[in-house]
Order: C-alpha cells, then structure tokens, then sequence
C-alpha cells in the first residue's frame, strides 16, 4: 500500500469545454488519514501519458505515488471512448491537512481540495450502537408517539425511547449527483466519511460500465478489521444485503448487485448478520434463488463458523455460538403490523420470524462477550419500505418497533456507559400529519372528515406499547407530498400491505382499481412522474440524536460525512490497535 506524502489536494477541472474533467475523491473530500482509498482521473478527451500532470502541493504525482499508476489511453462508455484516463489503487495518506492536487493534459485542468484528518490516540468508546430508520422522519416519530402513548389534553401522556437522547444534530443527506437521495449513498457518506452519487457504496461512481471497477474507499468495517479486534454486528428487517446493511462492507456503485454484496460480506465476515435475503445465499439450482452462480453461501458462512438460525427459536438456541448468521426470510421480512398482529404480508409463509427487538438484543448480547468491544449497526428497514407505497400505519408501527429497538440499546448503555448511541435516519419521506380522521365527524365523503380538532382514541389496553387496533374511528389523518395516481381511501389498509398503483399496457403507473369501491374513497391525480409506482424520497434534513462518548460532537447542521468522522474519533480509528 503506497503512502502519499504528508499533505495532499488534489484538483482537477476542464476549461472551456463542455465535459470537465473529473477526480476522485471529489473537491471538498474528507478522508481519514491511512485510509486506503482510489484516485481516478477522468479526461474529456484523449491525451498522451506525456501529456498528462499530475502534481501534489506543487511536486510531480509519480514521486509521491510510485509505480502504481495505470493509464487508459482509451476509456469507453456505451461502446464509445470517453476520454483518457489515469487510475491509483490503494492509495493512504499519512498525515492530516488539507492537500492539493492539480491535473492538466493539454487544455484540461482541475482543483480539488481534501482535508485530511486523524481521530485521537485514545479511544472515547468501547461500543457503537448505530441505529437508523430508513426514511424516518420526523412526523414518523410523532405518528409513532401519538399511536403508541397517547396524548390528554395536547401533552402526550409518554415518551419515547429515542426522545430522551441527550444530544441533537440536523443531517444533510443529498448525494453527490442530486439533492435528491437513495438509501445506498446516504448510508455509505454515514459509514465511509465520503459522499457519493445515488445507488453507490463504498465508491465514487465513475463512467465505465462495469459496476464493481469504481474507485473504492475504506468503509467503517473494513477500518475495523485493519486498526482493531472489535466485532462487528450488522441487523436489519431488510434483506441483509439492500443498502443499508451493506454500506458496512460493500463497495458498488450498483446497489442491486446483491449477490456480490453477499460475497463482500463473506469477505468481511461481521461476527453477527441478522435479517431477510437468503434468496442471496444460495446456489441457483435451489429453489427461491437470485443467484446466477452455484456459490452456497450458506454452508460457506457455516463452514467458517456461524451458527445459522432461520427463525425465532433457532435465532435464541444459537447465542451460544462465536458467529451467528440469521436469514429468515427470502426476501425483505414483514412488518411488524403484518407479522405480530394482522398474520398478512407472507408471514404465512414464514410465520416464525424474529423481530427487531429480538435480533438487537441477540445481537447485543453476541457481541458484548468481545472484551475489546464492538459496532452494531441496526436498521428499521420496513419504515422506508411502507412509506414509499403510502401505506403509512404499516410504517408507523415499524417505528414503534425500532424505538422499542432503541430501548433495548438504551438499557444496555446503562450498564455500559462506555457505549456511543446513535439514532438517526437516512433519508426523509414528505409525510405529515394534518390531524385527525373522524369516522362520527358530519359529512357524507370521507374527505370531509378530515383534519378535525380532537385527540385520537388508539388503545393499548395490553400494555405492549403497539396500539391493539390501528383502525379505530379517531385516527392520525396521515398523507404524503409525494404520489402516483391513487385511490385514497382514508383507512388502514388491513388486507395487506397497499399497493396505490399498477403498470398498465404503456407501462405507465395508474391507480390501483382494488380501492375504487372501497367506501369513501377518492381518485388522487398522481404529482409524481407517470413512470412512478409508488412515492419518492425528500430532500429534508434528518433529525440525528446521541448518547454516550463523543455524542457531545453531534451538534448543530453536520453533512452525513461528517457524522462518520464523529465515529472513527470515538474508536480512533486513526491508530493501529492490534499487533
């Protein structure tokens, strides 16, 4: 692994032309110093490698970085050459500061800035807990606290789990290429410290066609297994290898590479990987496979050593193992609204799968017998996954769910205060609350009865924290900003999870028929695209909250980026811990 010398920018931009010139990482960068990482140049045009300068604070590239540079001469696109190209594997800086490379080859140049940091020599934390809700946002937080505590005479009449962390910050959560955002990218800026370009993990997405050649940087787990002996727990209601469980591990621009991502997480092998996705795992001779190879990733996983569970009960007979390997579903996992109460979704088909609750606390209980400690990431995967089809009770229960997930990690910082808590999410949805919807309010239409004064009538007569029924006649009147063309029918949709719109012939998305004679309902014109099939992400900041050491860092407006930075400080992860 070659080292750079002790500062370095690097800068690159094209004058008057009409593609620039491109360097990876991008201006603005923050990198940790060692953490290996790739530089690419991306020309407009191509150059001669005579041509091509490349200098760092002002001294020639090759004498910083040796002899692995590659040069294209031709680098295509769709068949077509694209320009030139110069590409460094590997690469580590030393030294924190900030760092300047210039590029030029003929008319060509750029500049870019990164800024190089270390973290502290001594760890603040022995644990991380990072938890994240895909798409929470905050009338999820006040649906989940309205529905589950209740609220007398406008004070609700309890708490959250996660309202009660100490610390606050307000997370930009754009991607490198838009404002607009996807799960894969934001968790990636989260758990690499680099900003990225949609559907990308581990990578800055570059021009070529293969999807697993970009320039990588060093993900959080991979920092891990380099400086320390920690273990490493990944949890998630999602298939294990969707985006965010596999911005731990995974380096792709292409987040729906899934069977690789599970050969990356092989790779990598965290001590604990609980959630749905087995489809992933197996040979394509075997039924339910997505795999196109004869790769058996479930007896690999277990002849290095997991215990597999594939349910609830194996998932507690297995906490005597060193390593636990959790699939319990083929696919995504259902709801906690479908799995515990209505029995929809496919939970006839997978009838025993653990919750949230149950896989945080395994996988805290796992995990906390490593004396040198741990990272657990945990995600509410389900609350993206029902807000995008508007079916807004289904993930609001969900984040019932995860907060009582958040409890359990709380419990466990009580007894651990050597343990960083961090709650967040990874994007936001436009969902709101406008009140309420009263089924004895006057009025004919359904619509009439919407936005009344008063206070909902949810009831959790058992105590369990969920509402025994999510239908009741004095309901959160929820909606979303964001839609395809519907049918709104102002109620929980207890057949099953909501499906608002179907592809027609011209593959366009219109509204699903099914709800047209539900009573009361009405035809929503789409806002969205008409190639849209359900509701899209927001550009919102997310809320972050914090417990523990180092949590005194979250504060005031932070780039997703900078949050990673938050992290590596706590376990200092600038310093080799290992011999």
């Amino acid at each position: 692994m070659r080292k750079l010398f002790a500062a370095l920018v690097v800068s690159t931009a094209l004058a008057g032309a009409a593609q620039a010139t491109t360097v990876y990482p991008l201006d603005r960068a923050t990198i940790l110093a060692g953490s290996p990482f790739d530089f690419k140049v991306e020309f407009s045009s191509v150059v001669k490698p005579e041509d091509v300068k490349i200098t760092v604070n002002g001294q020639d590239y090759k004498a910083a970085l040796g002899k692995d540079v590659q040069f294209v001469a031709e680098e295509k696109v769709k068949d077509k050459v694209a320009g030139s190209a110069v590409i460094l594997r590997n690469l580590t800086i030393a030294n924190a500061g900030d760092y300047k490379v210039e590029v030029s080859a003929g008319s060509e140049t750029k500049s870019v800035t990164w800024n190089v940091y270390n973290t502290g020599t001594t760890p603040k934390a022995k644990n991380i807990i990072f938890m994240l809700g895909d798409g929470l946002s905050v009338a999820h937080r006040t649906a989940a606290r309205l529905m589950s505590k209740g609220m007398t005479e406008g004070k609700a009449n309890g708490r959250l789990n996660m309202d009660d962390l100490d610390r606050m910050a307000f997370i930009g959560t754009s991607a490198a290429d838009s404002i607009t955002t996807d799960s894969a990218n934001t968790m990636s800026a989260y758990m690499t410290g680099h900003k990225g370009a949609i559907n990308s993990l581990g990578v800055y997405a570059d021009r070529t066609a293969d999807t697993l050649d970009d320039p990588r940087v060093e993900t959080i787990g991979e920092a891990l297994r380099r400086q320390t002996k920690k273990s490493i727990g990944i949890v998630a209601t999602s298939e294990i290898e969707d985006a965010t469980p596999a911005a731990v591990v995974s380096h792709t621009r292409r987040r729906d590479d899934k069977a690789e991502i599970v050969g990356m997480m092989f790779d990598l092998r965290p001590d604990v990987i609980l959630g749905g996705g087995s489809a992933y795992f197996l040979p394509q001779a075997t039924n339910g496979s997505k795999r196109k190879d004869d790769k058996d990733y479930i007896k690999m996983f277990q002849d290095a050593g997991y215990k597999l569970a594939t349910d609830k009960n194996e998932l507690a007979a297995a906490t005597n193992a060193d390593k636990i390997l959790g699939l319990f579903h083929t696919g995504n996992m259902d709801v906690a609204l479908d799995r515990e109460f209505l029995k929809k979704g496919t939970v006839g088909k997978f009838p025993n799968q653990p919750g949230l609750v149950d896989m945080t606390k395994t996988a805290i209980d796992q995990l906390s017998k490593n004396p040198e400690g741990f990272f657990l990431m945990v995600e509410a995967s389900n609350i993206d996954k029902m807000t995008h089809p508007l079916d807004n009770e289904r993930a609001v229960v969900d984040t019932i769910e995860f907060d009582q997930a958040v409890g359990v990690a709380k419990d466990f910082v009580a007894r651990n205060p050597d343990t960083l808590l961090v709650v967040t999410g990874d994007h936001t949805h436009g969902i709101t609350i406008v009140g309420m919807i009263d089924d004895e309010a006057e009025g004919t239409e359904m619509r009439e009865k919407v936005g009344v004064r008063g206070f909902p009538n949810y009831v959790d007569a058992n105590k369990d924290g969920f509402p025994d029924s999510v239908d009741v006649t004095k309901r959160l009147a929820m909606f979303v900003s964001n839609y395809p063309d519907h049918y709104e029918t102002f109620r929980p949709k207890l057949d099953g999870p909501f499906s608002p719109a179907v592809q027609n012939d011209k593959k366009e998305y219109v509204a699903n028929e099914a709800y047209k004679d539900v009573p009361g309902a009405v035809f929503v014109q789409g806002n969205l695209p008409k190639d849209a099939s359900s509701g899209a992400h927001t550009v919102d900041d997310v809320v972050l909250q914090a417990t523990g050491p180092a949590s005194e860092n979250f504060k005031g407006y932070m780039e997703q980026s900078d949050v990673y930075k938050v992290l590596a400080d706590a376990f200092a992860l600038g310093v080799k811990q290992t011999n």
